[in-house]
């Protein structure tokens, strides 16, 4: 009798028929990029509008979160890296065609960036607050002059990087659930949506809360308009995008994703908001956490779900 050893690629651990190496780091730090993308996308675009002082929440005390999220959500990559101390070496090259050499880069301008910008209004937040060293007193008048000018800069980050949380699982083409040019739209106007919710929650004045309900009714809007149109496109396409709508239709993703993620997440916060514009007493932390916990439930089942979907049944 002669023996035969036959070598097939299917079923290896962890790569095929199922993906499942990426866990609740990851979704963490897509939320968390995200919300902070939103907050500095704000606070960016209202000092180039030069309406600081009209809405100090957004330009000013929201901001002083952001350094937080990015450090967190850092960590929360970093713990998932396999080889974690080998992440110095997105720093040495650059990968135009990469999303995560372009992640790694936009994260790298913004995050110090985050850091000045939060500094530049300590003495606001704290008064009597010194820096103790002449030349640190010095740098702080000059960030202060310059703070239009980074404004500029932060905005093209922040927008970046919010896209880039989508981008980032949409170029992953094996995954039919993450194959869409929508991600990185949905993903942005997602971040944007809980950076208005957030400042929403922080403001003390009536007239900023109203503001950033109106701007987040508009992005929720949009958030629905780009949801419907991400699964009308699985819907058109071939088997392997009708398996993975499957999973959000009918299978085990269906109650999270429209139960928590649709009504939850975006409709109620938009009842809330709507009533609460016109004038009934409703607590600005109801919506704001709604959308908050919203926000990152469509990230984690984004996630998850992709690592279900293959090209390979």
């Amino acid at each position: 009798m002669e023996e035969e050893i036959i070598t097939s690629g299917r079923n290896i651990p962890h790569i095929d028929p199922t993906l499942d190496i990426w866990h609740w780091p990851i979704p963490v730090y897509l939320f968390l990029g995200g919300l902070a993308a939103g907050i500095m996308f704000f606070a960016s675009l209202y000092t180039i509008m030069r309406r600081d002082h009209e809405l100090p929440t957004a330009v000013k005390w929201s901001t002083f979160l952001v350094p937080f999220l990015l450090v967190i959500g850092l960590f929360a990559l970093f713990i998932d890296l396999k080889n974690q101390w080998n992440f110095w070496r997105l720093y040495v090259t650059f990968r135009i065609e990469s999303p995560m050499s372009w992640g790694a880069w936009v994260l790298m301008g913004i995050t110090p960036l985050s850091f000045l910008w939060a500094a530049s209004y300590l003495k606001e937040l704290l008064p009597g607050w010194s820096w103790r060293l002449p030349v640190l007193e010095k740098f702080e008048a000059w960030i202060i002059r310059q703070r239009r000018k980074i404004a500029w800069i932060m905005i093209i980050l922040s927008a970046l990087l919010g896209i880039y949380t989508g981008i980032l699982l949409s170029a992953f083409n094996a995954r039919p659930l993450w194959n869409t040019a929508i991600l990185g739209p949905l993903f942005l106007v997602s971040g944007l949506s809980t950076g208005a919710a957030v400042i929403m929650w922080m403001s003390k004045s009536v007239h900023e809360s109203h503001l950033f309900g109106r701007i987040d009714l508009l992005l929720i809007a949009i958030e629905l308009f780009l949801i419907t149109h991400l699964f009308m496109g699985f819907l058109a396409g071939p088997e392997v995008q009708l398996a993975a709508a499957d999973l959000f239709l009918n299978g085990e993703f269906a109650f999270p994703f429209w139960g928590g993620v649709v009504f939850l997440g975006l409709l109620l916060p938009m009842v809330l908001e709507i009533a609460k514009l016109r004038g009934r007493k409703i607590p600005a932390a109801l919506p704001a956490i709604l959308i908050l916990a919203g926000g990152f439930l469509l990230r984690y089942l984004i996630v998850e779900g992709g690592e279900m979907t293959g090209y390979i049944y």
